[in-house]
């Protein structure tokens, strides 16, 4: 059924304008890495600051109200792209030896961040102005910087494995 839909997404008008438009492949590969360092970059700025390292006169409350919006334009830019960039080698990029890393590993950063959200992070009225945050607080931020890392190393290793 996975290779049935990797067919259909790579035999797509979408699969096949990248795999033919000279430049676009470059064009989405770029904005793919702009949209990963806006979502990373905000994320692990969010995340170091929960492990209580840097300027703690800056609230998490204030630095997830200001950079939570910059991780969304990442993801979704990521995403779109990513998607994109599949449908041209689905079938092959699959069959990648770091593919499911990579898949598993974004499914355990997502779940780690719902789990944030709905978790720890509902009770940070009360903490989120404190300067060292709650065990679980900093338990997500360290599984969240874990899991982008390996999404990360994943993503290179695709081409090499």
């Amino acid at each position: 059924m996975l290779n049935s839909a990797l067919e259909l997404l790579q035999a797509s008008i979408v699969g096949q304008t990248v795999r033919s438009a000279g430049y676009l492949y470059a064009a989405l590969e770029t904005f793919h890495v702009l949209g990963i360092g806006l979502l990373i970059g905000s994320i692990f700025a969010i995340d170091l600051r929960l492990l209580g390292v840097g300027r703690q006169s800056v609230s998490v409350t204030s630095a997830m109200r200001h950079l939570l919006p910059v991780s969304y334009v990442g993801f979704i830019t990521a995403f779109i792209t990513g998607v994109a960039l599949l449908s041209a080698q689905a079938t092959m990029i699959a069959a990648s030896g770091a593919a499911p890393w990579k898949f598993w590993l974004l499914v355990a950063a997502g779940a780690n961040a719902l789990a944030f959200h709905f978790g720890a992070g509902r009770g940070m009225a009360q903490w989120g102005e404190a300067s060292m945050p709650p065990f679980f607080a900093r338990v997500a931020a360290l599984l969240s910087i874990s899991a982008w890392t390996g999404v990360t190393f994943a993503g290179q290793m695709l081409p090499y494995t």
